[in-house]
């Protein structure tokens, strides 16, 4: 009988529970949707809500009980397991909108559910990575599921077309991510977070050439997923192509991994913050500029909320940019965190308002299409209204509140936050034109399609769930004191990492 070894002291399972409840419940739903089909896809939504369930009660279950595991490549702290909650979140909304989105598009795809569980397990590996690899795995896990939920409705072109070039463009910046890591190991020996200090105080010029270069491309990789300019210009089409249900997702997911992974990252290179700062801040500006003013002449509704996603990317860059400076790390982080609740509230509820729009296997997303829906549907046109107003940062919305803790983290950098501060202040300015637009056409321009079809009763609770969260959310920080005690481990590991 053969003896094998020890397994190593730091393989904690509990470290990736979350993670692995989601991913063994999105294969017992893709076995079970193969007989359903063609008929009502009710029991895989609920089974992957039990799953999704199960999964928050874990990551509450661990709170405060940070574990270092599987070769100190996964950290779940307070601040993965926040991300983790956002994400399954996410999850959440989008299963309890797919199933009447689906049967109103036709799409018989039960392997839906299965692809967005397997993405939001990709994602909550990012958020508690310690290691650049095992970043990789999870946003590998979580863009292919993407890819192909892009290009479900097969009978359109736009689907297919929007599915392959994200996939296209998306191989490539996988590729900018992977070489940068390439080079990062090259220059430190190792693709450990925590273990990249020597390398930034190395005084040989060529070690410090290949880290920063490294530093690049994983810029771009990161930047990509998170639309930000000059990598955005995926966005509007696979938003407009993809289903309604599936841009929701991407557009809150991706952007709450890509940035807990930003974060990480951040905290990693924070000594070197004099060489990105200056970069991050410009990219940060074109992000939040370009977003809005290319928002302004849209016509398509998706498109519009596709701009808009990348004009909330360059807001929350900059609580990340915050890092740079031990003053204001802890108010950048958690800004963020609070922010991406709030983006993923109103982000989804505006998607899952637009695809009331769905109807015999088509669906409209031309802005003038919502004229006169607060005559047809007073309630949709009123949730809608929340949601513009609070993705324009109204008070007593979710939005308001996320703005006004970026704001803040922005003003404890200096001048440079100053900048940032001013910039952001000015773009929602210019975001509220087409917002309230939005609401113009609703309100004040006549009815030209019939009432709107009574929504599912998934896709009901999730509009419900989003507008009473958008309000809540706006009139008391709940879940503040969270953000700020994951943000407080944070900035402990960029101390002791400094030190």
């Amino acid at each position: 009988m053969t003896d094998y070894p020890p397994l190593p002291s730091d393989i904690h399972f509990s470290a990736i529970a979350p993670e692995l409840v989601l991913a063994v419940t999105a294969m017992v739903v893709l076995l079970l949707g193969v007989p359903l089909r063609y008929r009502s896809y009710t029991p895989l939504v609920v089974l992957s809500l039990l799953g999704i369930a199960l999964s928050a009660a874990l990551s509450v279950a661990f709170w405060g009980q940070p574990r270092v595991a599987f070769a100190s490549t996964v950290l779940s702290d307070a601040f993965a397991q926040v991300a983790r909650l956002i994400l399954l979140g996410v999850a959440a909304l989008g299963v309890l909108m797919a199933e009447p989105y689906l049967y109103e598009r036709r799409i018989a795809f039960p392997e839906y559910f299965a692809l967005l569980l397997f993405s939001t397990a990709g994602g909550m590996v990012m958020a508690a990575t310690q290691n650049l690899m095992v970043l990789f795995i999870g946003l590998e896990i979580l863009s292919i599921a993407m890819y192909v939920m892009a290009g479900l409705v097969r009978t359109e072109q736009g689907s297919e077309e929007a599915s392959l070039k994200y996939f296209l463009l998306g191989a490539f910046a996988s590729g900018f991510l992977l070489y940068g890591i390439a080079l990062i190991y090259g220059a430190s020996g190792t693709t450990n977070l925590n273990d990249l200090m020597p390398a930034l105080f190395t005084p040989a010029p060529e070690k410090k050439l290949l880290l920063y270069a490294g530093l690049a491309l994983l810029l771009v990789g990161l930047g990509f997923k998170a639309a930000l300019v000059p990598f955005h210009m995926w966005t509007p089409d696979v938003y407009e192509g993809a289903p309604t249900t599936a841009a929701a997702f991407m557009a809150s997911a991706a952007k709450t991994a890509a940035f807990a992974a930003f974060i990480r990252v951040a905290v990693a290179f924070q000594p070197a913050s004099e060489l990105w700062l200056p970069l991050m801040s410009i990219i940060a500006i074109l992000t939040m500029t370009i977003g809005n003013l290319l928002a302004l002449s849209q016509t398509n509704l998706k498109r519009m909320l596709a701009y808009s996603s990348i004009a909330h990317a360059g807001y929350l860059l900059v609580g990340v940019i915050a890092i740079s400076n031990f003053a204001s790390a802890r108010a950048g982080i958690s800004a963020v965190l609070y922010y991406l609740i709030a983006y993923a509230l109103m982000t989804m509820g505006s998607f899952a308002v637009a695809s009331l729009m769905a109807r015999e296997g088509k669906e409209s997303n031309l802005i003038d299409d919502l004229s006169g829906l607060g005559e047809r549907s007073p309630h949709a046109a009123a949730m809608m209204t929340v949601f513009m107003l609070s993705l324009a940062g109204i008070p007593v919305t979710a939005g308001f509140l996320g703005k006004f803790f970026l704001f803040n983290a922005a003003l404890q950098q200096g001048a440079v936050g100053l900048l940032l501060a001013i910039v952001l202040a000015v773009n929602s300015v210019i975001s509220a034109f087409y917002y309230l637009r939005l609401i113009v056409v609703m309100y004040f321009r006549p009815a030209e399609l019939p009432v709107l079809p009574r929504p599912g009763f998934g896709l009901q609770v999730a509009i419900a769930l989003c507008m009473v969260g958008s309000l809540v959310f706006g009139l008391y920080p709940l879940g503040w004191d969270q953000a700020q005690q994951a943000a407080d481990g944070v900035v402990r590991l960029v101390q002791t990492v400094r030190r």
